[in-house]
């Protein structure tokens, strides 16, 4: 019986273990095809950029789908209610995503950007990279936490319910913490991004989810749907991760080109600050014993972003072309192999945290 390094029986999670054991082999391939594709045959992104709506590309949102679609079709809704015992789950989720982490974003980005890094940037410009690191660090992840929580295995439903809240609070609190950090009058908050966004990533799979689990059900059984469907779509989850990186990356590939060196400079206060904001509420969650089914999307969902709204922001209030544009799309680009490697490291820890009984 083969084993991955968490001591899982690879045999029963639909033969993923060749991607699991060269993981970083596979997102360096997937980077390195998407800039090709970008380049040797830009028809493709031109064509697929053509469908887009409100900042929301709706070929990554259809790959999104099958990325979290195996989650949403494992929710119980019956154990919805339940969620609230875990009630301090949901604090470390809220003050991480926006007590701290808005804040930690603006000392790293200033940091690098306006000091460590300020011989190879240029004032200005340096002043609109951290304006765009601020637009990232205020708005945590809405659709692809659902991926990293699935790969950890957490559960389903304190996701969901900690997406949703994510959400609300973002509708009243993003632009009163972009206003203050940027030290602006007012800023228009893309809300058709946001509820497009909503619609798209949750409320769409999440009734797919719901419809088929209880068609699969009533009519094939608990046993067959828990012991034969399951494993049958493991693998829609990472061959979607797969083919989402080709296609970001072949959205940006002309921008990795022509800025090598700042993409690179603004990269390193983005990473810093995705690691920084895993270990505050990871090692929260384990001072507060939590299961880790619930810890691990808890550091999760504030480790990632809502790139679609901060790339929106952005473009409104500063232009396509400027330096906070870039540095949300540089948000992009870290978002997908940095979050691997979080994934990685919740897996290789589990056993670190109570076991939920």
């Amino acid at each position: 019986m083969r084993k991955n390094e968490t001591g899982e029986d690879l045999s029963a999670q639909g033969g993923l273990g060749l991607f699991e054991r060269y993981l970083t082999v596979w997102v360096a391939l997937c980077i390195v095809l998407g800039v090709a594709i970008g380049q040797l045959f830009p028809v493709v992104p031109e064509t697929l950029s053509r469908f887009t709506y409100s900042q929301v590309s709706i070929p990554i949102a259809i790959l999104i789908w099958f990325m979290i679609y195996p989650m949403m079709v494992q929710i119980d809704f019956g154990r919805i209610l339940d969620v609230g015992r875990q009630a301090k789950g949901i604090v470390v989720t809220l003050v991480v995503n926006w007590l701290i982490k808005p804040f930690t974003m603006f000392a790293f980005a200033w940091l690098f950007l306006r000091i460590v890094f300020a011989p190879w940037i240029p004032e200005g410009l340096g002043q609109e990279y951290v304006a765009g690191a601020i637009l990232l660090g205020a708005a945590p992840c809405t659709a692809m936490v659902f991926v990293w929580s699935y790969l950890t295995k957490g559960d389903p439903a304190y996701t969901l319910v900690q997406v949703a809240l994510n959400d609300l609070v973002m509708l009243v609190a993003y632009a009163p913490i972009v206003i203050v950090l940027l030290g602006i009058s007012s800023v228009a908050v893309p809300y058709d991004t946001v509820f497009l966004s909503v619609f798209l990533y949750i409320v769409i799979p999440l009734a797919a989810g719901y419809l088929s689990r209880r068609y699969l059900i009533r009519t094939r059984g608990i046993e067959w749907f828990e012991n034969v469907f399951l494993k049958r779509l493991s693998p829609f989850t990472m061959v979607g991760l797969l083919l989402t990186l080709i296609l970001l990356f072949s959205f940006q590939g002309e921008v990795i080109i022509e800025n090598p060196v700042h993409i690179a400079l603004i990269a390193v206060p983005l990473i810093v600050q995705t690691f920084f904001i895993f270990a505050v509420a990871y090692l929260w969650a384990k001072a507060w014993r939590l299961h880790h089914e619930v810890a691990a999307p808890a550091a999760l969902i504030g480790a990632s972003n809502f790139f679609e709204l901060a790339v929106a922001v952005a473009i409104s209030l500063f232009g396509l072309s400027s330096g906070a544009a870039l540095a949300t799309v540089v948000g992009v680009l870290v978002e997908v192999p940095v979050m691997l490697t979080l994934v990685r490291i919740a897996n290789k820890t589990r056993r670190y945290f109570p076991v939920r009984t």
